[in-house]
């Protein structure tokens, strides 16, 4: 298929630009500083932080899908993974301050799964 193969040869064309895997791999650890310090803060949502270069997991300390349900509410898409896992997939092209908003929507699904949990355990209800 001609277009297939034009726009894989574009795609490599922006990859294999000089700096631009480097551009990557400083974002990606951008971003797992962040998360961890994040984990560091909410340890009772975040578990632990996976991944390597952009693709990074949340393990959460709560289920999954209750984490995922919060950062849909701050209008952040994240999905499902294997052992209790929430994926973050941004594009290569995420600037640093998309970044930062990420990781503040994120802290922000993180304190809500917080206030709910203050609340349950008010009202006597065990989680």
């Amino acid at each position: 298929n001609p277009l297939a193969m034009a726009v894989g040869n574009a795609v490599l064309d922006i990859i294999l630009e000089p700096g631009f895997l480097k551009e990557v791999e400083r974002k990606g650890l951008l971003l797992k500083q962040r998360l961890a310090e994040l984990k560091d803060r909410h340890p009772g949502v975040i578990a632990d932080v996976r991944g390597h270069g952009l693709m990074m997991g949340l393990r959460s300390a709560v289920p999954n899908t209750e984490f995922i349900a919060a950062a849909r509410a701050q209008k952040l898409l994240v999905i499902g993974a294997g052992d209790n896992v929430a994926r973050l997939l941004p594009p290569l092209i995420i600037s640093d301050a998309e970044i930062g908003e990420a990781v503040n929507r994120i802290e922000a699904a993180c304190a809500a799964i917080e206030a709910g949990q203050q609340n349950a355990a008010q009202r006597g209800v065990v989680q």
